[in-house]
């Protein structure tokens, strides 16, 4: 289009130029002044071109620059937004490199623990073992369910059981209790009272308590995940505390969530916390510089010693609903407990209170138990009349992580199977 437009141009100066000319001829200006007039317009035509094809080819390049301009907007656009994409697609991955770290790091753990497990199962099949005599039980039966429950924990069939733990008197959930529970390959599930007959004399139990406490990490990790503010009471053992081998490692995997420790609370019977160690209680102290905390369970004595349990981070103390009413006892016209009768009864739940203590009802069965705890002041109560425990789902347990593929070998207290 542009070279026609030139063409026509030159075509009308060569016009104007001889029109010029032919009117100076007729005019009796000779071929002489023609010939000069036609020759004269030529130039000016051909300079006037020059300008008006300079101006052509300016605007051409304020066109293309234009053109170019505009496409490097959109370059710039397209460059941010794949800037932007790389940025959210590294931080993905350094999300995942982290979590993958996370559970390698768990993994490797139980790996190097299970090995003397493996070992102790070896040595201990090749000798016979010791089942204590049950009555009507018969030695082919024992044996099975000893298979049996060796075979559910070499397939990880140990499943997790939360029971909850309410606020009172709005019943609102606010922590869990977590349990196991042993399946055979029909699906059938093992209660405790039958497989610690025969898992504690072939020294099983440490598998199963381990394997416990490792997956209460997993879903407190996947509750965290959701933003879900519950915590998880977890029993741990004093001779877990004290293993060499164990603890240390243990403690490395707890110091790499310590962001959990707020919803994961260690479990510990009255009786064991009584006897514990100066190994024992120094590495309940390194659980506390984490901020993890401590709940004492199996209470048989109400005369607590408050000051040593503020001292040992203890922050909650469980009771049994019935046991803890059997304890009320009327003297001197006012309700006081046997254990404490220079105490008002309902004075004593404001005295763990001041030392950062809270009392748990736990096995609460009937109502009429809730009407009395509420009068005794307790601000938390558990048992089956609040809920039973229940199993968590397989699909819950894999989004947290893989299930471990091996089982830990230091034993905690069998209190831990509810």
């Amino acid at each position: 289009m542009r070279r026609l437009t030139l063409a026509l141009l030159c075509a009308t100066y060569l016009c104007l130029a001889l029109i010029v000319a032919l009117t100076l001829w007729r005019n009796g200006g000779g071929w002489g002044a023609g010939l000069a007039a036609l020759i004269g317009g030529l130039g000016l035509c051909f300079a006037f071109h020059g300008l008006i094809a300079r101006a052509f080819e300016a605007g051409a390049i304020k066109g293309e620059i234009d053109a170019v301009r505009q496409a490097q907007m959109i370059l710039i656009d397209q460059v941010e937004r794949l800037d932007a994409r790389i940025s959210q697609m590294a931080e993905a991955v350094e999300t995942d490199h982290s979590r993958s770290e996370e559970l390698s790091d768990e993994v490797q753990l139980l790996e190097g623990l299970v090995q003397k497990m493996q070992q102790r199962m070896e040595e201990g099949a090749a000798q016979p073992l010791a089942f204590p005599a049950r009555a009507g039980a018969e030695p082919r039966r024992t044996s099975n369910l000893f298979e049996t429950v060796r075979e559910a924990l070499a397939e990880n069939r140990v499943d997790l059981y939360l029971q909850p733990i309410v606020g009172l008197p709005q019943r609102k959930t606010v922590f869990y209790e977590s349990f196991s529970r042993l399946r055979d390959p029909s699906g059938r599930v093992i209660m405790p009272a039958e497989y610690l007959t025969v898992a504690e004399p072939a020294g099983l139990v440490t598998a199963i308590d381990n394997l416990l406490l490792f997956r209460c990490v997993q879903i407190v990790r996947r509750l965290a995940k959701q933003d879900r503010r519950i915590g998880i009471f977890c029993n741990v053992s004093m001779a877990s505390l004290a293993d060499e081998s164990f603890f240390p490692q243990f403690l490395e995997l707890l110091s790499a969530n310590r962001d959990l420790a707020g919803a994961l609370i260690f479990e510990i019977g009255q009786t064991a916390f009584d006897a514990r160690g100066s190994i024992e209680a120094r590495n309940m102290g390194k659980l506390a510089e984490l901020g993890f905390r401590f709940s004492l369970d199996k209470v048989v004595d109400l005369d607590l010693d408050l000051q040593d349990l503020a001292r040992a981070d203890v922050k909650f103390v469980k009771v049994g609903a019935q046991g803890l009413l059997d304890e009320l006892v009327e003297i001197d016209g006012r309700l006081v407990l046997k254990s404490l009768p220079d105490l008002a009864a309902e004075d004593f739940a404001q005295l763990t209170r001041r030392y950062g203590i809270e009392l748990i009802a736990e096995k609460v069965e009937a109502e009429r138990q809730v009407v009395d705890i509420l009068e005794l002041e307790i601000g938390y109560g558990q048992g089956h009349l609040f809920g039973e425990p229940r199993a968590i789902k397989d699909q819950v347990l894999a989004e947290a992580g893989p299930p471990p593929r091996v089982l830990a070998p230091t034993p905690l207290r069998r209190a831990a199977f509810g």
